[in-house]
Formats: C-alpha cells, structure tokens, sequence
C-alpha cells in the first residue's frame, strides 16, 4: 500500500499544474508517473477500483451521520479528449446513487439572465456526493475568450471570480479537483475519423467540431491562461495527458482516490447498542 500510495504521490506532482506551467510543453502521448504500457495501465485500473469504491461509500456514509465533505470533479478538454470515456471507465466504478453528473451545454435563455455562476451552483454536489462536471464554469473563459462570446474586460473578470467561488467551495467542505484531458489535434483527428467510420459511433459525431478545429491554438492559449490564473492551492489544476486513453483513466482514477484519501474520512459510529442488536437477532 505504500507503494501505491508513493507512486500515486509521484504521479499527483507530476500532473499538477505549477508556476512555471506550460501546456505547449506537454507530450500528450506521455504517460507522467507511470512506467508500463496499456496492459499494464488497464490492471491498474482494475486493481484501483476497490480502494476508491471503499472511499467513495465512507464518504457517503459519513454525511448519513451528518458530514459535509464532498468532491467536486471538474473535467475540461477538447472535443474527444475522453471525458465520457472517464464518467464511464473511472467514476463508473463507484456506487451511482453516491455520484452526481451535469454534462452542461450551451446556457439556455434562462440561465442567461443570470451570472455565469448561477446554474453551476444549481448543480453542486450535496454532502457525501461526489459531483462530476463534463465541461463547467470554465466555458465561460474559453469559448467566451476564444469567440468573443463576452467582452474581454468580462472574461477578464470571471478568472478572480472563479476563483473566489471555488474558494468558498472547499471552505464549505466541498474538494474540487479539475482536470485538462490533454489531447493532441492529430489525436483528436483520428478519432473523429473513427467515428465517421463507424454507424455506432454516428450519434458522438458534431459536425461543429470540425469547425472548432480551426480555432485549435487559440483554445490552447485560452487554457493556458485559465488554467495559470485559476490553479490555486485550494483548487490546483492537473493536466493529464489525454492521447492514451487507458493512460488518461489511470490518472484521473488516482488523483480521485487521492483526493479522496486526503479527507482522512472515518466510518460514522454506530448510534445504537451493537452488543444489544447482536443479541436481539440470536434470539430471532
């Protein structure tokens, strides 16, 4: 356990996006913290899936007896970066009634009369869930910038913004962990080839990704300056290399379960007599 628990410290620091962070310097086809290949990664996930299931469910039942821990996951990425492959594969393992997933699109005309923050707060997990966003609040200082959606002194705004929300997030006990599913545009390329080629895959096809394409490195500058001005030490960010997928659920998985693991979370006591119990059901 030790072991795993180095390894996945070594991976954590690794992944975690730093002062001198740079995204361009990133190889997305890198495997950061871990020294086999997909076989291996495959099994490790595996064999990590009844440690953060343990976790999960202690968190859980820690807010039946009233705690007021929760984990707030946030996953951004390009088109095709894997973040559906992460909801299914990593946190798919765990309990679904202890989980929470808002995939958010485009805002509707109600949720536009309000601050961007608005219906991210909607969607918070309660005590005991962990909450999992595909895409987020960080729209709003990507595609905003990257299309001029919003004035730039607005966009200019949200990044403090940002971050005094997420401040307040793990003051009232809710860990966020954000990820960048880091993929590469000959990566991204291939599979949306993939899914033109496939009738199964139809359906994951929009034509506007080809469109955003075209806006491919002002997207990576948009995350560049997202990400330098919103990883903090409450709320760091990670960027995970995102072209192996197997790599990608490996990572996520670990930085979950250490997250997780950081809450020191702790089994609530019984509230009954236990030693009486026992006894009513021997004499059933």
């Amino acid at each position: 356990m030790k072991k795993s628990t180095d390894k996945t410290a070594a991976m954590r620091q690794l992944l975690m996006a730093g002062p001198d962070f740079s995204l361009a310097a990133i190889d997305s086809r890198s495997t950061p913290g871990f020294d086999g290949g997909k076989k291996k990664g495959k099994a490790a996930l595996a064999d990590g899936a009844d440690r953060l299931s343990s976790l999960q469910e202690k968190l859980f039942a820690e807010s039946r007896a009233g705690g007021e821990n929760a984990v707030l996951l946030v996953l951004q990425g390009m088109d095709t970066s894997g973040k559906g492959g992460i909801v299914r594969h990593v946190v798919g393992l765990v309990e679904p009634q202890g989980v929470s997933h808002h995939a958010f699109k485009a805002p509707t005309a109600q949720e536009q009369k309000h601050n961007f923050l608005w219906r991210i707060r909607r969607q918070l997990p309660t005590p005991g869930m962990i909450g999992v966003f595909d895409r987020s609040h960080y729209e709003d200082v990507l595609i905003h910038r990257v299309r001029e959606l919003s004035p730039a002194d607005v966009v200019e705004k949200r990044y403090d913004q940002i971050n005094t929300f997420e401040e307040e997030l793990v003051s009232s006990g809710t860990r966020v962990l954000k990820v960048m599913l880091h993929v590469s545009k000959d990566e991204q390329r291939e599979r949306l080839v993939e899914r033109l080629n496939r009738k199964d895959k139809y359906w994951k096809y929009n034509p506007g990704d080809v469109d955003e394409r075209a806006y491919w490195d002002q997207y990576q500058e948009a995350y560049q300056i997202a990400i330098q001005r919103t990883s903090t030490a409450d709320a760091p960010w990670f960027v995970v290399p995102a072209d192996r997928k197997w790599y990608a659920r490996l990572a996520v998985q670990q930085l979950l379960t250490a997250t997780l693991e950081d809450m020191q979370l702790s089994w609530p006591e019984a509230d009954f007599d236990v030693e009486a119990e026992k006894k009513r059901l021997n004499a059933d």
